[in-house]
């Protein structure tokens, strides 16, 4: 099925009446949406794959829309948070998008800003689990490497001549050719450019 056809906003807030008013805003513009009154109640549903946008209120009962962000922080990261809040909650909702939440809406809001809003946060999660699942896929190359040809593939990313890699390997100059375009096979890469965007995309901090 497509991710954006799997894609849900879902509102938490105690306020039944508030969210129930969501509910029927975002229905008129064909915004699948789910509530929740409260955080406990939406981790309950909430899994790896939850795709869409949480759109959740700064103060609760129980577990603060704040603290909610932090645990979404480690169970599903590519779920985007925006918070809601009231007119004293402001420096709360700037806490919250330094922490990582995508935008905050001031309660009572414009209806067309909160749609742009959850619109914007749908495009955003549908990247993020492409970058997730591209990034997944290109690990799963890099683990057809033998040990010896991750061996040459750490050489050269290191900057060594095919030379060096022989020498460094106690390997001939030819073997190391087959072993680079082993590496260049498996892991689909199309230049030595090419190869180490790979690497660094995999591992950042190589």
């Amino acid at each position: 099925m497509d991710d954006v056809a799997e894609q849900i906003v879902y509102v938490v807030d105690d306020d039944v009446a508030f969210s129930e008013s969501v509910r029927f805003l975002l229905t008129s513009v064909n915004l699948p949406v789910k509530l929740y009154g409260g955080a406990d109640e939406f981790l309950a549903d909430l899994g790896p794959d939850t795709k869409g946008c949480l759109l959740v209120d700064v103060r609760m009962p129980g577990m603060s829309g704040l603290q909610l962000q932090q645990v979404l922080k480690e169970k599903n990261p590519d779920l985007p948070v925006i918070i809601m809040t009231a007119h004293g909650d402001i420096d709360m909702a700037v806490r919250a998008m330094k922490d990582g939440a995508m935008d905050f809406i001031q309660k009572p809001f414009n209806d067309q800003k909160l749609i742009d809003l959850l619109n914007k946060a749908m495009k955003a999660n549908a990247l993020a689990i492409a970058n997730r699942r591209r990034k997944a896929a290109r690990h799963e190359r890099f683990n057809l490497l033998t040990s010896r040809e991750s061996e040459v593939l750490d050489l050269i990313v290191a900057g060594n001549t095919n030379k060096e890699i022989a020498a460094h390997l106690g390997i001939s100059d030819k073997t190391v050719e087959v072993h680079r375009a082993r590496i260049m096979d498996k892991t689909q890469a199309r230049s030595l450019q090419d190869l180490m965007k790979l690497v660094f995309d995999i591992e950042p901090g190589r």
